[in-house]
């Protein structure tokens, strides 16, 4: 793995830096109190290309990978921009559908979700299952007649599933054995469901964390699908899954590093020039020591977020998960030190409008949560890293 970015992913962050500060905070700020997402600057985005990067150049995309969509979400959360919805439209569904979908999916979705045009929601979390996917009660049955699908459950924490086209939903199908038939067990699979589907009803959750994306609870109620809305193979589960939970993973790690980025620079920014004694409060090692902490923990999670990008990347499903783990854990803690450490530089300023920084305070600690909590990801490196005895 390259420790050293290539000139093309260099000239990548340039452009991408240059287009969210174009925008600027202020901007951003603007569309969560108006409760409506960042539509110019999203649909800037997808006619440079930059949403897009990650998927196939036949379905109009730029033929990257996770490494360069990475990349984009980095480079606007530091101009103070966090898209949200890349880490699941072109990331997680996008690259779902561009490995496992059939070419019709391909060509009906790809083209959109790479130029921004369509957008795709996606349901995994349920109310009674929290992190432990096996619990997901959301079931899909076959209708004997028709063939057709029909899905019935619940999900909670849905973002911008009444902005998106469709929500790439996670539901269980009864597996099937060569030589009994139905076995009663239950696998994941995934079901692309339009937005305005028959029985696909949505409420939108009371939420105090500020942003433009809405946190929707779903209910399918015997929602009726045709056979062409399910994504891939009926019996791959946890394979098709987690290829979109590593995406997922990695994304957040990018979403955090960049708002941990964009309030350090308003920090130093700020050390350097508020002078209250005889020199900038940045000369004094009880500023100047945790803003250069906050700058190590940003930079040695990025490098696990690369690593965790280029395994993806190369086709490591296994390696992919362990370090898209760490990375999303090493990023999230390196995100909440760096915003705390800038609110607390600013003093009171730090939660004046003005600079921007009290909003990430609970945009950080989510970070921490979701997708998956911190204890979880610990869970992980303790099981399948280290070999210890499973907790639960």
């Amino acid at each position: 793995m390259p420790v050293i970015e290539s000139e093309e992913h260099k000239a990548l962050r340039a452009a991408v830096s240059a287009l969210g500060n174009r925008y600027g905070r202020a901007y951003f700020t603007r569309t969560v109190e108006e409760g409506v997402p960042a539509s110019e600057l999203w649909a800037d985005a997808g006619k440079l290309g930059y949403l897009g990067v990650n998927l196939p150049e036949e379905y109009g995309g730029g033929g990257g990978g996770v490494a360069e969509l990475s990349i984009v979400l980095e480079e606007l959360g530091a101009a103070g921009c966090p898209l949200l919805l890349l880490v699941v439209s072109p990331a997680i569904c996008g690259t779902v559908i561009a490995r496992f979908g059939t070419e019709a999916q391909k060509r009906a979705w790809l083209p959109g979700l790479s130029d921004g045009t369509r957008t795709m929601a996606f349901g995994i979390t349920e109310p009674d299952a929290g992190s432990n996917s096996h619990r997901i009660t959301t079931t899909a049955r076959r209708d004997p007649d028709t063939g057709d699908w029909l899905l019935t459950g619940r999900k909670v924490f849905v973002s911008g599933v009444d902005i998106a086209d469709a929500t790439l939903i996670v539901g269980r199908t009864e597996t099937v054995s060569a030589k009994e038939g139905r076995t009663g067990h239950l696998k994941p699979s995934l079901f692309i469901v339009p937005r305005d589907t028959e029985g696909f009803h949505r409420r939108k959750m009371d939420m105090e964390l500020s942003a433009a994306e809405k946190q929707f609870e779903l209910t399918l109620d015997d929602v009726r699908l045709p056979a062409d809305a399910l994504v891939g193979d009926e019996d791959a589960g946890l394979l098709q899954l987690f290829a979109g939970l590593n995406p997922e993973r990695i994304m957040t790690a990018a979403f955090a590093i960049g708002m941990g980025r964009y309030a350090l620079a308003k920090a130093v920014e700020y050390a350097r020039d508020r002078t209250v004694w005889k020199a900038p409060i940045g000369a004094h090692q009880a500023i100047a020591h945790p803003l250069a902490q906050a700058h190590i923990e940003l930079e040695l999670a990025r490098l696990m977020m690369q690593k965790a990008a280029h395994l993806y990347d190369a086709g490591d499903d296994v390696g992919a998960g362990e370090a898209a783990n760490m990375a999303k854990y090493a990023a999230a803690e390196a995100c909440v030190k760096a915003v705390d450490q800038a609110v607390h530089t600013l003093g009171g300023n730090g939660l004046t409008r003005e600079f921007g920084l009290a909003s990430l305070v609970t945009a950080a600690r989510v970070s921490r949560i979701a997708p998956v909590s911190r204890e979880m990801i610990l869970n992980y490196v303790s099981h399948q890293t280290l070999g210890l005895p499973k907790s639960y």
